[in-house]
């Protein structure tokens, strides 16, 4: 959804991140506290575009992620505590200006680049099933999240556009987080609940005026109750308290009226099929639905399956195929129509990827179809060809 202007530093700054890295890795593992995790990685992506698009060429961008977590009971001896912080260095092209969609084609591209502090938070048992987090926190590491989604590249396999959309500048979702408090109850492989309030204005420690404290762009209340197990199902609703700016309606003096921003959605995941010792296939599906006054998605869907183990000689290796759809608003089309295009009622697209190891690397090698690039019904379709290669340094 976001795009990251290029840089020719990039690749000079991952080498030498990885370089170093790769060489401090052995050495922090032995002197780190066994109360601490540390872990990093880094990603690589070269995405091109070889039918359709604004143009057919290709762009390298990069991802360096790297994260503490730690048991503060073990450590200090506050009991039932956690902390968890991380960063991230994001830099390269923006594959997206060349394919010209509306809701992006890699999940590592950014709006701006450079290192952020991503996530800063505590999380104290309450006893029983219960918990308390807070901090500076990524919404949809536990919102709007299915793990058989996690291998596809595509941004709405992540979090759904109706609401990746909204905001000021964004919920708070990768790259760039928000205070946060969020309350959980319940067990991820039985019934849950949670709720969270997050600053709708998702700004961190390496975005343009850091971290948000004020409070002057209001909160995102969120919340989300399901049934795990091996088939999982859930429900969630969001709303912001503070209206944002409408995409179409005028007031009588000419300035952007204001709406409510709101909407709700649905998931399901599970095991379709799983051998002992052998292939194991499962399957997700989403349905999310938005006011469709505040941003240019009224809602839409993602579905798809994950196989694990499909070859014997290689049992880490993953292929995945997934189908999304977001819908246009008809407030987006009619300004679109305004604006002498020919819009669409969607824009969608077809993805198959499949990730294997080889040594220490993963390559993950990806293409994307997407139908009605953004949002236009006479766009010719865009094929996207990537290749993601990762490597965890320690």
């Amino acid at each position: 959804m976001q795009n990251a202007k290029p840089t020719t530093t990039t690749p000079l700054f991952a080498a030498a991140a990885l370089c170093a890295f790769c060489i401090a890795g052995p050495s922090a593992a032995r002197v780190v506290d066994p109360a601490w995790t540390v872990s990093a990685e880094y990603t690589a992506d070269v995405s091109g575009v070889v039918s359709g698009g604004v143009s057919r060429a290709g762009r390298y961008l990069d991802n360096l992620s790297v994260a503490l977590d730690g048991d503060l009971e073990q450590a200090v001896g506050w009991r039932g505590a956690r902390l968890h912080v991380s960063g991230l260095y994001n830099g390269g092209g923006e594959p997206n200006a060349l394919a010209g969609t509306l809701q992006g084609v890699d999940n590592i591209e950014v709006g701006a680049q450079g290192a952020r502090l991503f996530e800063a938070w505590i999380e104290q048992d309450l006893g029983g099933s219960a918990s308390l987090l807070a901090g500076l926190y990524d919404l949809n590491s536990e919102f709007y999240a299915t793990e058989a989604s996690g291998l596809l590249i595509a941004p709405p396999f992540g979090i759904g556009s109706e609401l990746a959309s909204t905001g000021p500048n964004g919920p708070a979702i990768f790259p760039s987080s928000s205070l946060a408090a969020r309350l959980r109850l319940g067990d991820s492989d039985a019934l849950y609940g949670q709720v969270a309030v997050v600053n709708a204005d998702a700004r961190t420690l390496g975005d343009h005026g850091g971290v948000d404290t004020t409070l002057d762009e209001g909160v995102l209340g969120i919340a989300e109750a399901g049934v795990g197990g091996p088939v999982r199902y859930a429900f969630g609703v969001w709303r912001y308290d503070q209206r944002q700016e409408d995409i179409r309606d005028l007031t009588p003096a000419g300035d952007p009226d204001h709406s409510r921003a709101q909407g709700a959605y649905a998931l399901a995941e599970g095991r379709l099929y799983g051998a002992a010792d052998g292939l194991q296939i499962d399957a997700f599906a989403r349905l999310g639905l938005s006011d469709g006054d505040t941003t240019d998605f009224k809602g839409g869907w993602q579905a798809g399956v994950l196989m694990r183990q499909i070859f014997a000689s290689r049992p880490e290796g993953q292929l995945s195929f997934g189908l999304h759809q977001g819908w246009l608003s008809g407030k987006a089309r009619a300004n679109f129509a305004d604006a002498g295009l020919n819009p669409g009622r969607h824009e969608e697209g077809l993805e198959l990827t499949y990730a294997d190891t080889i040594g220490r690397f993963g390559i993950q090698p990806d293409i994307q179809l997407i139908r009605n690039p953004g949002g236009l019904r006479d766009a010719d379709n865009v094929v996207v060809v990537s290749l993601r290669v990762t490597v965890p340094l320690f």
